[in-house]
């Protein structure tokens, strides 16, 4: 099937980022699906392929530097701990966090995380850290 997106300006249906199936929508607009990145020593991000993450941390991670970056995007990273929690994330070089410090991830069994992002620029994704939603 086809994934359309919804031209902001014209209305009309175009592929490319942050991808819906046509049965996503909902009142005019459309519901972004939660891609599932594979847990690794590094964890490679395509920016290209969705703008919603989610990741269980099986052990001390490094989210690397996205691919297919597009100035402006914005998006979720989802970061659950697993059933025994104690994991650690560090974060590539783009990822920039508020006085310059990446934030430490809740390391609670099955603790849940979130970093809102916008990208600047082709090499600075401005992140926010949420942590310990429950």
């Amino acid at each position: 099937m086809a994934r359309l997106v919804k031209s902001i300006v014209s209305g009309s249906a175009v592929t490319g980022l942050g991808e819906t199936t046509s049965t996503d929508q909902l009142e005019g607009r459309y519901a972004v699906e939660i891609a599932t990145l594979t847990d690794a020593a590094n964890i490679s991000v395509d920016f290209g392929a969705n703008q919603n993450f989610t990741v269980t941390l099986g052990g001390n991670r490094t989210l690397d530097n996205p691919t297919n970056i597009v100035v402006g995007q914005t998006g979720s990273i989802f970061l659950v701990q697993d059933g025994t929690g104690s994991r650690t994330l560090s974060f590539g070089t783009y990822y920039d966090f508020a006085g310059g410090t990446a934030p430490t991830v809740s390391t609670t069994a099955n603790a849940v995380d979130r970093i809102d992002y916008i990208v600047r620029t082709a090499t600075s994704i401005h992140c926010v850290l949420t942590a310990d939603y429950s």
